[in-house]
């Protein structure tokens, strides 16, 4: 049987390997095994998701509110922004399905950092479009506006913290670049980390109200899945110019999240402390990465995120790193397959880490 032609240039998205698999690979008990490779949240949810959507398990034979109102409301009040706004997602890569379907084709490529969040290059391979990309690792605005001004590019995504380096942009610098960009362009502003850059350096915070009334073109992107703890729920949402937001509308499958999917993002987005505390734990323990880091002579990218990038040299690899580590029960995410040499760490809880400076310090 023959497929379209344009999956020929597709690969497929790898995610972190499950837990489940590693059972399965290497015999280890699953309560040996840490994971520290998809960026989750290590210290899950709030306790009031978990009573809210325990509460409604009955409720799973019926289909969620279709029109997704109190959760649009509550994003509306926490964005300063009006739920026409709006637009949920199973995932805000489903918004980013959405946007590439929406804007981009064949005709016109698609704007890119060169080390960034697969999906973009991936949806955009769905409708035929050209990829566009940096040449820097980490972005760099300048490089961007060339590329912009040489290719007229359908959509440019910028992805601040990038994900999988954790660099953040500052906002002023994204607002002088944006003023640069005709209308006719639009830009999506992928703030899935969001909430840990706004925490560690406020030069980074994306205030999303005044930059969607500025730029009627911005697409701005966010996520339940880090922050929140809800990676299983499969939540995000896009916030952008009525304009945009109904024309992802036209693509947006009906009931595109459950029920249970609902209730936990409404109820998450109520406990601030939750994601206030998860944020400060995060970075307490990412300083622990760093003196780790140093103290092995291991490039580190500074990170905004809830994760660590190590980049190693010659003859140290990544990938057989990775691998070895795999065999002893510790997930990470090796970078061979983004052209780099390095492994991305999700930070983990206290023990977790000391388990991963324990073996990568033998490895090394």
């Amino acid at each position: 049987m023959q497929f379209n032609s344009v999956l020929d240039s597709i690969k497929t998205y790898e995610a972190g390997k499950p837990i489940e698999l590693v059972v399965r690979e290497y015999g280890i008990k699953p309560d040996e095994i840490v994971k520290l490779a998809s960026n989750e949240n290590p210290y899950g949810c709030s306790l009031h998701v978990k009573d809210s959507v325990s509460s409604i398990v009955s409720k799973m034979s019926l289909y969620p509110d279709d029109s997704m109102y109190i959760l649009k409301e509550s994003l509306a009040d926490s964005f300063g922004v009006n739920s026409s706004n709006i637009v949920i997602g199973a995932g805000s890569d489903q918004i980013i399905e959405f946007a590439i379907h929406a804007k981009a084709d064949k005709n016109r490529p698609v704007l890119m950092n060169s080390v960034t969040f697969a999906m973009y290059e991936i949806y955009a391979h769905h409708v035929g479009a050209p990829i566009v990309r940096t040449s820097s690792r980490e972005h760099d605005l300048e490089q961007f506006y060339t590329l912009y001004t040489e290719h007229n590019p359908s959509i440019i995504f910028i992805c601040t913290p990038n994900n999988p380096t954790g660099d953040a942009l500052d906002i002023d610098k994204i607002v002088e670049f944006l003023h640069k960009i005709d209308s006719d362009t639009l830009v999506v502003i992928d703030g899935a980390y969001m909430e840990y850059a706004a925490k560690k350096d406020s030069k980074k915070a994306i205030n999303v109200k005044e930059v969607i009334e500025n730029f009627e073109n911005v697409l701005y992107l966010g996520t339940f899945s880090k922050a929140y703890g809800l990676g299983g729920m499969r939540v995000g949402y896009g916030i952008g110019s009525e304009n945009i937001i109904n024309a992802l509308y036209k693509l947006r499958p009906p009931f595109n999240i459950t029920t249970l999917s609902l209730q936990a993002a409404t109820v998450a987005l109520e406990d601030r402390a939750f994601v206030d505390e998860s944020v400060a734990k995060n970075f307490e323990q990412m300083s622990r990465y760093e003196e780790f880091a140093n103290k092995n002579s291991i490039e580190f990218i500074e990170s905004y995120t809830n994760f660590v990038t190590l980049c190693f040299k010659a003859p140290q690899n990544s990938s057989n790193i990775s691998q070895e580590l795999l065999k002893q029960g510790m997930i990470v995410r090796d970078l061979h397959g983004y052209g780099l040499n390095a492994i991305r760490v999700t930070v983990g809880k206290e023990q977790e880490n000391s388990r991963f400076f324990e073996l990568c310090e033998k490895l090394l």
